[in-house]
């Protein structure tokens, strides 16, 4: 072995050791964030059917009903970034779960209505918004907390594992919805709601929590100033994300390819090996450059599948859009977090996060008119363009990093 070779490799030992460090000082939170999102999880394939099949409701109501969850988390991500900044991320986690727990009580009370189903339909609508002030306080507060436990140097490790958690989340909650929903009904969805997120709470309390970072609210326009372009970014890439979960199974079903799970799970396993095999390299590269690089991967899976024309190129299409949607996010984050002031961090997390609740509350319904006028896969073209649009803000980020770096010379 030469000398070079000797020194590279005592130069790797150590850099391994501190990312196992760091993977394992965020496990805890990681772990949290996944008990704490399965309860979203759960309810994805379930409620809808309860809403239909037990109280008689028609699509409008499960849409407002499934959608309220969606609309109060983005209307609170300013709330809850600044009492993450204000209390503390743990407290933020820790109120968040036990808000979660509290959805699951009125979902059980709403189950006590259903001879008078407007007033059940009320409860679990109140339900929902609760959940989703849990949901902006458990993920705002782990990604400042994480952040805050690992230093910002490992922003990027932070939002990818907060992002594996979810995704998994979501992934392994939606059977388990099913399987306690066939069991036992809806009560078992309200019970498990109840539980799983104070199982979540017992895990959290034991970790070190982080001083608070703000003594007084920061104001959300500023901190949304200082994050919009990275969260443009993350916007458009987030369309490629919309698409595919919300149009996949009407794709394979209009062009009788037979089932569509082969092709979420193709996103799925595509997106969470992204995160484990190169989460480092928006810390260690730069996050621009991560998102510069990652969204044409996107861009081409989603054209993959607009000119698929079998169900194999479409898995494939599927894998690739999982693939570089997975590390654009962090990329982005890791722009927003630099430039996002250290008192207002939390704050400026739920300021980028909600670029991705605007992005898709409004991609399906504009989707929707597409595939109506153009067809079910000039969806995936559009998605493809809207995805392209956010190569153009990375291009602007690194750029702007170079002009920065000439002038500071």
């Amino acid at each position: 072995m030469t000398q070079k070779n000797v020194h590279q490799g005592a130069s790797l030992a150590p850099q391994a050791t501190a990312d196992a460090k760091t993977v394992l000082k965020l496990l805890p939170l990681t772990l949290t964030v996944f008990i704490g999102f399965l309860t979203l999880g759960m309810q994805l394939p379930v409620l809808p059917l309860h809403l239909h099949d037990t109280l008689g409701m028609g699509t409008l109501v499960i849409g407002l009903v499934v959608g309220a969850q969606f609309a109060a988390a983005l209307l609170s991500r300013a709330w809850a970034g600044n009492f993450a900044d204000m209390r503390g991320g743990k407290r933020a986690v820790m109120v968040g779960l036990v808000t979660a727990a509290v959805s699951g009580l009125i979902y059980l009370v709403s189950l006590a209505f259903v001879a008078a189903p407007v007033t059940s339909v009320w409860l679990l609508l109140g339900g929902r918004v609760l959940l989703a002030l849990g949901e902006s306080l458990i993920v705002t507060g782990a990604l400042g907390w994480g952040i805050g436990l690992v230093g910002a140097q490992h922003a990027g490790k932070v939002m990818a594992w907060n992002g594996i958690a979810m995704y998994g989340a979501y992934a392994l909650g939606a059977p388990l919805g099913v399987a306690l929903n066939t069991g036992w009904g809806f009560t078992g969805i309200a019970v498990a709601t109840i539980f799983i997120p104070l199982l979540a709470l017992a895990i959290v309390t034991g970790v070190r929590a982080v001083a608070p970072t703000a003594t007084r609210r920061a104001p959300f326009y500023k901190v949304m100033g200082a994050v919009w372009v990275p969260g443009l970014g993350l916007a458009f890439c987030s369309v490629g994300f919309g698409v595919v979960t919300a149009f996949i199974a009407l794709l394979f079903a209009a062009r009788d390819w037979g089932n569509s799970s082969l092709a979420f799970t193709a996103f799925g396993v595509a997106f969470i090996a992204a995160r484990l095999l190169f989460g480092h390299l928006p810390d260690k590269i730069g996050g621009a450059r991560v998102a510069l690089v990652c969204v044409l991967i996107e861009t081409v899976g989603l054209l993959l599948i607009w000119d698929a024309d079998t169900a194999t190129i479409a898995y494939l299409g599927a894998a690739f859009t999982g693939f570089g949607y997975s590390l654009a996010f962090p990329g982005f984050g890791v722009e927003a977090v630099r430039r996002a002031p250290p008192q207002a961090r939390g704050l400026a997390m739920g300021a980028y996060v909600a670029f991705l609740d605007i992005s898709l509350g409004i991609t399906s319904p504009l989707a929707g008119l597409l595939a109506s006028g153009w067809g079910i896969g000039a969806v995936y073209l559009g998605g493809a363009i809207a995805v392209a649009l956010s190569f153009a803000v990375a291009l602007m980020l690194l750029r702007g990093r170079e002009a920065q770096v000439l002038y500071k010379s």
